[in-house]
């Protein structure tokens, strides 16, 4: 068996969950924002993106909202949303559950859910959840790259988290999810 070193494989799986996180992240809504032009002396090296936090105003609407609309399931999307782009994970994963006692076909939802439960360290939860969203589909990216991360960092079995992401490129090839698995993939076979 040849023997792994622990510093390029730290190193890798760190750019990988890096470019998964990006993934998850990039396919977040965003409302148009309008920004004026800042002058051209000003124009330095952009900072790196920080956690939006929660509209509070928003939130109190949305939450109004689900009150008064008990069987809305968008509300509560919404709601899940705002919360875990913020990563205020204890407070989407609620909003997330009551969506899928709603609607159980919302696998986006529940690929999110499972992946709020995994950041709130409860990896167990989060595989469980995953099984659940391959029950709605058994060939959704996202919640293969999901798995992937999950079975990397979480429990630390680099050959399952191998196999699910050969599974992203093998069920939405060109995707960025794909992309996303390709590189997971490429630096996990470089240290490997």
């Amino acid at each position: 068996m040849t023997r792994i070193e622990p510093l390029p494989l730290v190193v890798s799986l760190l750019l990988a969950c890096g470019l998964m996180g990006w993934v998850v992240w990039s396919q977040r809504p965003v409302e148009p924002v309008t920004v004026a032009e800042a002058p051209p002396s000003a124009a330095q090296t952009p900072p790196a993106p920080a956690v939006p936090p929660v509209d509070e105003t928003r939130a109190a609407e949305l939450r109004q909202a689900a009150e008064q609309s008990p069987g809305d399931a968008q509300v509560r999307v919404d709601l899940g949303n705002l919360y875990f782009y913020a990563q205020r994970f204890e407070e989407a994963v609620p909003w997330y559950e009551a969506v899928l006692e709603l609607d159980p076909g919302q696998i986006d939802v529940s690929t999110d859910l499972g992946l709020a439960y995994y950041y709130l360290e409860d990896t167990e939860r989060a595989l469980a959840q995953f099984d659940r969203s391959f029950d709605i589909d058994p060939e959704h990216p996202k919640t293969f790259l999901s798995l992937g991360m999950v079975r990397a960092f979480g429990n630390r079995d680099l050959d399952g988290a191998m196999a699910a992401w050969e599974e992203v490129v093998r069920v939405a090839p060109g995707s960025s999810e794909a992309l996303a698995a390709t590189e997971a993939l490429q630096s996990l076979r470089a240290v490997h």
